[in-house]
């Protein structure tokens, strides 16, 4: 634990980067390497000031780029150090290179990402292009949907990414300023509380450990790199049980529940949203109204996005009507990325919802609850008649002459 023990209240008003900053404080890193981009800076900006405070022992390294920080936390993490960065957008698109050089040497570092548009054009707003970048690099994959959980889940992360039986980088993504700008009441560990849960850092083949010499980054050619990405692939799938345990453990420390798979009233539920980010709480609120209305509403969100909860989506989803996946990514010439899990999900079950896709959101538009009480509508009628009644996918919100795809 840091020398320097913060006093804080048991509720803090934090915004998202402020939340992630004060989880990697307590953390105890040893190394933080990062370069500034909005709007990820003030999570880099905080870790700064507490470092400069003297309320981290660690070493904070400000490099000169997004690709040399994460190559920062690739050697520091093989020297045996407990590392972590943030970034965006860009910032991200920069790393993505040596993200597959982490997770390929089963280095465990944390990467708070805050999700944002990625240019042409040039837009700083939030949406989940960059999620989706790095969606097949190798790394857990976890989503915040508020300040609360932008804390929760990066405490979690190191836990999750360090255990002996994963060892692997992990991304905990939160709305860019619709999560990491917004100040709301978060439930806080003390300082002494939240290294316990964390727990020591324990290094597995450290570079700076002499006493036993070992090599990474080595090159594999077709004798062995197959077996290379499969073991490493294994490992991913197999974090799911690691993943559970560490949510069940943070439950007994602070009282708050999380699942790899989300529900919002699935029980009975006719037809449903599928979404990540801060839609999905947005989609409890219109679920809601639809339900006030006599339409059996519900919502579904993959808390962890890799590896992907295939099973338990397809179990919560058998009962449903209809449905609408929710891609807040331009989907670049075929349906959107969770259009495509949510089917493959379905494919081989004996549901057969109607099932489309929404693309929404890009670069930070609206999406209002409005908007999504009429996708509810469409898919109520959707549900009543068995079948499709528009395209199967179709942009919600953007200015002009409706805009859809696959009409048949």
């Amino acid at each position: 634990m840091n020398k320097k023990i913060m006093d804080i209240d048991s509720v803090e008003v934090w915004d998202g980067n402020m939340a992630a900053a004060q989880a990697l404080r307590q953390a105890d890193v040893d190394v933080v390497a990062a370069y500034p981009i909005t709007p990820s800076t003030p999570t880099v900006e905080n870790y700064a000031g507490f470092h400069a405070n003297g309320y981290v022992d660690g070493e904070f390294v400000m490099v000169e780029s997004e690709h040399a920080a994460m190559s920062a936390c690739v050697g520091a993490a093989a020297a045996g150090g407990r590392v972590a960065t943030a970034t965006s957008s860009q910032g991200f698109a920069l790393m993505i290179e040596v993200l597959y050089q982490a997770s390929g040497m089963r280095l465990p570092i944390t990467l708070v990402q805050v999700n944002r548009a990625l240019a042409a054009p040039l837009n700083v707003n939030g949406d989940h292009s960059d999620m989706y970048l790095g969606r097949d690099s190798g790394w857990i994959n976890t989503c915040a949907f508020s300040p609360q959980e932008a804390y929760d889940l990066t405490l979690c992360s190191f836990k999750i990414g360090e255990h002996l039986d994963v060892r692997l980088p992990v991304i905990v993504n939160q709305d860019g300023f619709m999560t990491s700008h917004t100040a709301q009441n978060v439930i806080t560990l003390d300082d002494e509380t939240a290294d316990k849960f964390v727990g020591p850092y324990k290094q597995v083949n450290a570079m700076l450990d002499f006493s036993k010499p070992v090599t990474h980054g080595v090159q594999t050619e077709e004798n062995w790199h197959f077996e290379h990405k499969a073991k490493q692939h294994a490992a991913l799938m197999a974090s799911t049980k690691v993943i559970d345990e560490v949510f069940a453990e943070f439950e007994k420390v602070s009282g708050r529940k999380y699942n790899r798979l989300e529900t919002y009233k699935m029980e009975d539920a006719e037809v449903a949203i599928v979404a990540l980010g801060t839609t999905y709480e947005s989609a409890q609120l219109a679920a809601d109204k639809m339900r006030a209305q006599g339409i059996k509403a519900g919502v579904v969100a993959p808390r962890v996005l890799r590896p992907f909860p295939l099973e338990e989506l397809a179990a919560t989803l058998q009962n449903v009507k209809a449905i609408a996946c929710m891609d807040r990514s331009a989907p670049g010439g075929t349906v959107g990325a969770l259009y495509n899990e949510v089917c493959g999900a379905l494919f081989n079950t004996p549901a057969r919802p109607v099932v489309s896709n929404i693309i929404y959101g890009l670069g930070g538009r609206d999406m209002t609850i409005a908007t999504l009480c009429e996708i509810y509508a469409e898919l109520d009628k959707d549900a009543k008649s068995g079948k499709r009644n528009g395209a199967l996918q179709r942009f919600v919100g953007v200015r002009g002459p409706e805009l859809s795809f696959y009409n048949k």
